[in-house]
């Protein structure tokens, strides 16, 4: 497999890890204390870092750091949306597209010169 497609799968992994341990306790231990829903959270996240320090090591072998931050933001929306309306049942609205076009803006500036 490609340093690109390892980084992209492990990034992914890593944020839907991130992805509950930043928002998870919002839907599920809204009852608890905000010191035990942290150390819940950090204790996600742990599974998170196992997975997002590896990825950007290898993505940095081939890739800026730079771009392995869009990257990650763009991973990051298109792990979120989903979670946002799925798991949180928030209401989508336009405002995810408008983001997600700014980011596809931001991945074409970052990665042009790899482009052409």
């Amino acid at each position: 497999m490609s340093r690109y497609t390892v980084t992209i799968l492990l990034l992914c992994c890593s944020n839907v890890f991130m992805t509950f341990a930043w928002y998870g306790h919002l839907r599920d231990m809204s009852h608890r204390p905000w010191i035990v829903a942290a150390l819940v959270s950090w204790g996600i996240a742990l599974f998170e870092y196992l997975l997002q320090v590896p990825a950007n090591r290898i993505g940095h072998e081939v890739m800026t750091v730079g771009q392995l931050k869009i990257l990650q933001e763009v991973i990051t929306l298109t792990i979120f949306v989903p979670f946002a309306i799925f798991y949180m049942k928030e209401k989508p609205t336009w405002d995810y597209l408008w983001a997600g076009l700014c980011l596809l803006g931001a991945v074409f500036f970052i990665f042009r010169s790899k482009l052409f």
